[in-house]
């Protein structure tokens, strides 16, 4: 008896002397026949999926369109305007896009009748992740307004230029063009101020052999009246 004993008594004293070593050893009591037991792997976590950030838009809304000019500009650029507070032009929303046009005959002297119509166009953008930000999308949609002005209801003689003191950057587009048998000249200024294009368009014309109106003098007033729908949109994001 004590010869069969001693073999498996030496063999549970070497196991407990080396604890450390039960999964290589198999000196476990299961049934693994002195294989490695293989612990779980931890799951890997899946990485996070990293998004596309943009820079939030400066400007959340836009002004009244009609009412980003005062009376007194409206009254230098419009004489005798047919509607001083503007007729607001159809959008499906004015928060994103609007226009205002004034438009109006000087009859007082026939001799001279000067024709001038003034329009004032506002378009916002928003950030986008997959559009990229709204300062970004503005200076695109003014790089291509700028070039619509220099071409569009057949221009000629068409020059561009750069507009100081007006937003972030704008530009200013002179043109000629003809309708019904009468010259006008227009100044279209295009202009960014963050994440908002502004567009003012003043077109006049002499009718009835009148003298057309200088040029120099429609790009100036054209300039000015952007600056103050410029402040405009400013004064409305204000906090």
């Amino acid at each position: 008896m004590h010869r069969r004993t001693a073999p498996r008594l030496a063999r549970i004293l070497a196991c407990a002397a080396v604890p450390v070593m039960l999964v290589a050893t198999g000196c476990s009591s299961d049934d693994s026949g002195g294989k490695k037991k293989e612990s779980a792997k931890p799951t890997q976590s899946a990485k996070p999926t990293s998004t596309a950030s943009v820079k939030p838009a400066a400007y959340g809304k836009l002004p009244e369109v009609c009412k980003t000019l005062s009376e007194k500009t409206v009254d230098k650029l419009v004489p005798k305007a047919e509607k001083k507070e503007g007729k607001a032009l159809p959008s499906t929303d004015t928060n994103d896009s609007a226009s205002c046009f004034w438009s109006g005959l000087n009859d007082e002297d026939v001799k001279d009748l000067q024709f001038r119509s003034l329009t004032v166009s506002l378009k916002r953008f928003p950030s986008d992740p997959t559009l990229g930000s709204g300062e970004k999308r503005a200076q695109d949609f003014a790089a291509q307004q700028t070039t619509k002005a220099a071409t569009q209801d057949g221009a000629k003689d068409a020059k561009t230029e750069k507009a100081g003191d007006v937003g972030d950057d704008a530009s200013v587009v002179s043109t000629q063009t003809k309708k019904d048998d009468n010259d006008f000249t227009n100044e279209t200024v295009v202009a960014r101020s963050q994440n908002v294009v502004v567009s003012v368009k003043y077109s006049g014309a002499g009718y009835e052999g009148a003298k057309s109106p200088n040029a120099d003098d429609m790009k100036k007033d054209a300039q000015e009246a952007a600056k103050e729908v410029v402040a405009a949109v400013a004064n409305a994001n204000k906090q």
